[in-house]
């Protein structure tokens, strides 16, 4: 396995390379991540593996000073993984001036939920993947599930633009009380750790309830929301939204069995958390 930290150098080391599967990352790897490269070797073309932490993405009150930068450590699971490339840049060789140019996706799609609570968040994930697709210039890209409205967001951005590119998705990986696996699960202390499992069982609460005849969408996503509350979590949403659009579903799609995912987002202690549960 190779560690590569100029564009140049990269570029080198995949020319000619048509079948190159990429997987971004911001680093502090868990078995998520792991898991996302061991399905980019499925595909049969080498594997390219980003770590970069993308201050874009960053508003000003959130962790891009402490995000953890792991590289060594990383480095070891990815070559444990498979993975063929590191390409580990700085913020001078991806944006060696200010990046101006940026890439503003549809309100529709990504001013609701995260965008929503995090204005611009997805104009940086957009800008920062489309220019790791620039420079890797990759035939497969994967992504995890637990960033849903992301893999939609990036998924119509590749289609949009007629990007060579399929965007996948890969299933969310779990601890064994069933908290999703996140690199941001780090900050949390070990009462933290042991309460955080209530995001996602709240999600399948409200899950549970999405098919009931008579049941009301606002008050099956109040309950789930005050039941974190009641907690000690502070929630920014806990909502069920059709799966293709991210819209509310209508009563009469819910009961029909429009396919649906229940997204929530909330904080406990000063850790965010975001997961998800498709019906």
């Amino acid at each position: 396995m190779r560690i590569i930290h100029s564009l140049s150098e990269l570029r080198a080391a995949l020319k000619g390379e048509a079948s190159t599967v990429f997987v971004p990352t911001m680093g502090n790897l868990h078995e998520g991540h792991l898991s996302l490269v061991r399905e980019a070797r499925r595909h049969g073309g080498p594997v390219v593996v980003s770590i970069f932490v993308n201050r874009l993405q960053f508003l000003p009150h959130e962790d891009f000073d402490r995000y953890p930068r792991t590289l060594a450590r990383d480095a070891e699971m990815l070559e444990a993984a498979g993975c063929d490339i590191v390409f580990a840049p700085d913020e001078a060789e991806l944006y060696p001036v200010p990046q101006v140019y940026k890439v503003q996706p549809p309100a529709a799609l990504a001013d609701l939920l995260e965008g929503e609570f995090r204005p611009g968040f997805f104009t940086g994930v957009c800008t920062v993947v489309m220019k790791l697709f620039q420079c890797v210039q990759p035939a497969v890209a994967i992504f995890g599930q637990k960033d849903y409205q992301q893999l939609k967001v990036l998924s119509a951005m590749a289609e949009q633009f007629a990007m060579p590119i399929q965007v996948l998705g890969a299933p969310t990986v779990r601890a064994g009380d069933g908290l999703a696996l996140s690199s941001r699960n780090g900050y949390l202390g070990q009462t933290e750790r042991q309460e955080a499992v209530a995001l996602s069982q709240a999600l399948a609460q409200l899950a549970q309830g999405a098919r009931v005849p008579g049941s009301s969408l606002a008050a099956l996503e109040q309950a789930a929301a005050d039941g974190l509350r009641e907690r000690g979590w502070m929630p920014d949403y806990l909502t069920l939204r059709r799966r293709n659009d991210l819209l509310p579903p209508t009563d009469a799609e819910r009961l029909a069995g429009e396919p649906l995912v229940a997204l929530g987002a909330a904080r406990i202690g000063q850790t965010r958390l975001i997961d998800n549960l498709e019906l």
